[in-house]
């Protein structure tokens, strides 16, 4: 976990999709470090601590910018 950004809560979901099917995806809440609240889906492929921090990272500085315009 990064101090930009703290998982508050992680669900896992299923969607159906016409081209993919049913699919599995992982829907985390995080709170940003100034404080923001945002939603951040994962597909499956990317439930790994590895490949979703990065992903994490990006989402919450982004809205780490855009609230402080």
């Amino acid at each position: 976990m990064a101090a930009e950004y703290k998982v508050i809560d992680a669900t896992e979901m299923t969607g159906i999709d016409k081209v993919k099917g049913v699919y599995k995806f992982r829907r985390y809440t995080l709170r940003t470090k100034a404080g923001s609240v945002i939603e951040v889906n994962l597909n499956e492929d990317n439930w790994t601590p590895e490949k979703a921090a990065p992903i994490f990272l990006k989402a919450a500085t982004d809205e780490d910018k855009i609230r402080a315009l």
